[in-house]
């Protein structure tokens, strides 16, 4: 028998709501880091006399490094363990984004956030990862849907800290909140198991033995037949071939648009709502924190959708509703309409989020499945280092209009929706190594 299939048959335990408490805190307040930027960057170009392209820059630098950590992340996590690099990453991430709040200049906040981005991009695809590796199949999609839905709390407690500390004690005091994460670190250690499916397919049979018993998941741990299962070698360029191609490119477009549409429109928000709409950064952020709570009926319906009606038709879906959103938004001027339209789009796009991060694990074997979803990861990457900069170029050269910049978020959003709906796969209901085929 293998350990996989003693995981199949699990009922669901107090031990997998921990890990699903556990690996949502991750998502959650990494996410809070990535985002502390949006409400910091409306001071920080006042104070340092940046232009909106300068502005998109600074943020994008982020994102250069978080492409380079989801690189590197997924293919060591596939080599030591889920559980090291995600602690590495953690620490990484939380360390240096704290140490922005003490950037003296332009260059050295550049660099503290390249850093920072590193550990933020790596640690991002390893809780979704990890929690696809332990709850039985009907409830894979609901349980790693949920953590993504994590991303939303983070995002919500970027604004919160921002609208507490910034009006009163300025824009570096923001970034102390990058600290928290690190908590997690002990907890990690103590509580978290390494993947079951990557100690089985390494043969560490009495590991797996000591979870079960430890975690009580088996009553008898000693008459369990485990036998190490025969893996068969697959090299990194098999996500670029054969039956993986169709998988990866479609993987890599779902990335690139999610990416770059949440972050060209969200890092930029606050900045739109107090330059282009007027408000002060009080407003600003009230208004941000308004779109940003819708997110949490946008991922919880799509999460609660996945094992129901699937991936492939929640993603189109999604995306296309988000789409024909920003492309409302792109031709309004009415303030009211705005809020409304950015409320959809905030609503669609992370829901569309949910689906994502439920589908990336799911469509590469054991041995692949870290290196997969780091590269589908680092992919989107590229197109976040692009979105802040290019979203600020649009509205700079069109004197302050959102028309432009909208109407790319538009046609990104309603290309990867059809796209998905044509040529995706459905992995509903289905077990990992039936999914992979090998």
């Amino acid at each position: 028998m293998s350990a996989i299939e003693v995981l199949e048959r699990q009922p669901l335990r107090r031990f997998h709501y921990v890990l699903l408490a556990i690996t949502s805190l991750v998502y959650g307040l990494t996410a809070m880091n990535v985002m502390l930027i949006s409400v910091a960057l409306p001071r920080i170009s006042v104070e340092w006399s940046l232009s909106p392209p300068a502005a998109g820059l600074l943020a994008s630098f982020g994102y250069i490094g978080m492409f380079l950590g989801a690189l590197s992340s997924g293919f060591v996590a596939d080599r030591i363990g889920r559980k090291p690099t995600m602690i590495i990453m953690i620490l990484i991430g939380s360390v240096f984004t704290g140490l922005c709040g003490f950037a003296p200049g332009y260059e050295i906040m550049a660099a503290f956030r390249l850093i920072a981005g590193f550990g933020l991009g790596g640690t991002l695809p390893l809780p979704g990862v990890y929690m696809s590796e332990y709850p039985p199949a009907k409830y894979r999609g609901r349980f790693v849907g949920i953590v993504e839905t994590a991303w939303v709390y983070g995002a919500i407690l970027s604004v919160i800290f921002g609208y507490i500390l910034i009006p009163k004690y300025g824009w570096r005091a923001a970034f102390n909140a990058a600290y928290i994460p690190l908590i997690l670190i002990p907890f990690i250690a103590l509580q978290v198991p390494e993947s079951i499916r990557f100690l089985e397919r390494r043969g560490r049979i009495e590991e797996i033995k000591g979870i079960f018993r430890r975690y009580g998941l088996v009553e008898d741990v000693e008459g369990l037949d485990l036998r190490p299962q025969p893996v068969q070698r697959i090299g990194i360029k098999r996500l670029v071939s054969g039956e993986y191609l169709m998988r990866t490119l479609i993987l890599w477009m779902l990335w690139a648009a999610l990416v770059y549409t949440y972050h060209g429109i969200f890092i930029w928000l606050p900045s739109i709502y107090a330059d282009k709409l007027g408000f002060s950064i009080v407003k600003s952020l009230e208004w941000v924190l308004i779109v940003t709570l819708v997110q949490v009926p946008g991922y919880y319906s799509a999460a609660l959708l996945l094992d129901r009606v699937g991936r492939k038709p929640i993603l189109a879906f999604y995306l296309a509703v988000a789409g024909v959103a920003s492309l409302l938004l792109s031709t309004t001027r009415d303030i009211n309409m705005i809020l409304i339209y950015s409320c959809v789009i905030s609503f669609f796009n992370l829901g569309a989020w949910a689906g994502l991060y439920a589908y990336t694990p799911e469509l590469y074997p054991t041995e692949l499945r870290g290196t997969g979803s780091g590269a589908a990861a680092s992919v989107g990457r590229l197109a976040g280092i692009l979105a802040p900069y290019l979203t600020g170029y649009l509205m700079y050269i069109s004197g302050g209009e959102l028309f432009y910049a909208f109407l790319v978020f538009a046609l990104v959003h309603l290309v990867a929706a059809i796209v998905t709906g044509v040529f995706g796969e459905e992995t509903k209901g289905k077990k990992l190594e039936e999914i992979s085929r090998i």
